[in-house]
């Protein structure tokens, strides 16, 4: 299936996790980014097999160490005191370092990571294939991972003796608990609350604004973030379609799916999403390509111009970011709601 893989190559960038790649379950809450066959999003609650909690002073939370938690894979870590040396090997986890100052302590990221500019001049710790060699040499006392991390990967690491952490949300809220984890982890809970109060407002902006919507009022979504494919349930594209009050037409299948044309065509969507970055082998636009495709300019979407493309890296990474991804899925589908 080398469109698949294709696929993947682009979720990796947009994420190195997902792919929105792996899965999992930490205290916290995590799930990764897409996969081919991903399991239904579900909902998780932050719980943390801790030898010491985090403890109050004043109105800060400090962390109180050692602090045992249990990663997304199920393997328990402890924390014997704030990590100093951190190494990222999924964009979705520098974001989130960056976001709440950890600047000092990232010693290697890889060469997906983009975003913010700092992290383009970190150590690199190779890319699709992680140079191990180089983690090693790092002397890191922590390696942060996705769920597109394999398993057989963590457990080189470990093997190696390095600590590795794995996170891998399944839903917008579990990104908020992970990033809050990740404040509980390095003693940055402070600054991980004013990233998590921002996500939470700008959530609270979209499920605010369309919960006036009446279900026969609801705007029918199709989404493609890689030609010839679309998702269905047990992914973040279609959890930020529905919490924007859309309904994704795709959302009685599960995973990522090739699409079939002649059914699209029939569930005619009001409105489609694309990956603004993408192209296909032609070096064709995906808008491009969705609207030579034949019977689709009879798409309701398509006659009214409602074809708008996205940034894949907002909505396919599961950091802080995650939520202005989801406000731009909900300007497009109700652009009236949010002027």
């Amino acid at each position: 299936m080398n469109r698949f893989a294709k696929m993947g190559s682009i979720w990796l960038i947009a994420i190195l996790i997902i792919v929105m790649a792996g899965c999992g379950k930490t205290e916290n809450s995590n799930a990764g980014e897409p996969s081919g066959a991903s399991a239904a999003a579900q909902s998780q609650e932050p719980s943390a097999s801790t030898s010491a909690a985090a403890v109050s002073a004043g109105d800060t939370a400090k962390t109180a160490y050692p602090l045992t938690l249990k990663d997304a894979g199920g393997t328990e870590v402890t924390f014997d005191a704030a990590p100093q040396r951190i190494i990222s090997i999924a964009p979705s986890e520098t974001e989130t370092l960056f976001a709440i100052g950890l600047d000092d302590q990232i010693v290697g990221v890889t060469e997906n990571d983009d975003y913010p500019e700092e992290a383009k001049s970190k150590p690199k710790m190779g890319g699709y294939e992680l140079n191990t060699e180089a983690i090693v040499a790092a002397k890191p006392d922590v390696v942060f991972a996705a769920g597109i991390t394999s398993a057989d990967t963590i457990k080189g690491l470990r093997d190696l003796g390095i600590k590795v952490f794995q996170f891998n949300p399944k839903t917008v809220e579990a990104v908020i608990d992970d990033i809050k984890q990740y404040g509980q982890i390095t003693d940055h809970q402070a600054e991980a609350k004013q990233v998590t109060d921002k996500m939470e407002f700008e959530l609270a902006q979209v499920t605010d604004a369309v919960q006036t919507i009446s279900e026969d009022q609801k705007k029918k979504v199709y989404i493609e973030f890689s030609p010839g494919w679309t998702v269905g349930k047990g992914e973040f594209m279609d959890e930020l379609i529905t919490l924007s009050g859309g309904v994704n037409i795709a959302g009685d299948t599960t995973g990522w799916n090739e699409i079939n044309e002649e059914n699209i065509i029939k569930s005619n969507p009001d409105v489609i999403l694309y990956a603004a970055s993408v192209v296909d082998e032609k070096n064709q636009t995906l808008d491009q390509v969705i609207k030579s495709r034949a019977g689709w300019d009879q798409i309701t979407a398509v006659k009214e111009g409602r074809v708008v493309g996205l940034d894949d890296n907002l909505l396919s990474r599961t950091g802080p970011r995650i939520t202005e991804g989801l406000l731009q899925v909900a300007k497009a589908i109700y652009p009236d709601l949010f002027k």
